[in-house]
């Protein structure tokens, strides 16, 4: 007998692993944005662009930007809020994406928007996903794990 898991044990086996997949998309996602605050706000990682440069406080809108990036990142990260947080994080990312890069050429590709498309996608997908089962939020009571309640479906009636 062969002990390969068949394509539908594969797809069971992979959709249990569903949840904690996402937590570890929300950490790395989180961890992403954070750094890129982080760098913008105190030049760690070589700064703005590598250069060691750092934002002027107050300027619009950049300083406002790398704000949400430092603390919607790190609620991201650890699981705090984290559909809140998301839905902010992203709705920056689509202004910085609309507003500095698509002005300059329409592809993400040619006008260097892809961070911000990128990142405007993913914390959308955390939105609607939640923060898995890894999240600060649970040893709170506040969060509902990612898997949805099991659907309630209509048995058929039988016709007389």
């Amino acid at each position: 007998m062969s002990s390969s898991p068949t394509p539908r044990n594969l797809g069971e086996t992979l959709d249990s692993t569903k949840p904690y997949v996402l937590s570890l998309f929300r950490i790395v996602v989180g961890l992403l944005f954070f750094c890129h605050g982080a760098a913008s706000l105190f030049g760690w990682f070589g700064g703005m662009g590598g250069t060691g440069a750092t934002v002027e406080a107050g300027t619009w809108p950049g300083w406002y930007a790398a704000v949400i990036q430092l603390v919607g990142g790190a609620l991201v990260l650890l699981g705090v809020g984290s559909r809140s947080a998301a839905f902010i994080s992203s709705g920056s990312m689509a202004y910085a994406y609309f507003h500095e890069h698509q002005p300059e050429k329409l592809w993400p590709i040619q006008n260097g928007g892809e961070a911000a498309a990128m990142f405007c996608w993913a914390l959308l997908l955390i939105v609607f996903t939640g923060p898995g089962p890894w999240a600060l939020d649970r040893f709170f009571g506040s969060a509902r794990t990612s898997e949805p309640a099991p659907e309630t479906r209509r048995q058929p009636t039988a016709v007389r």
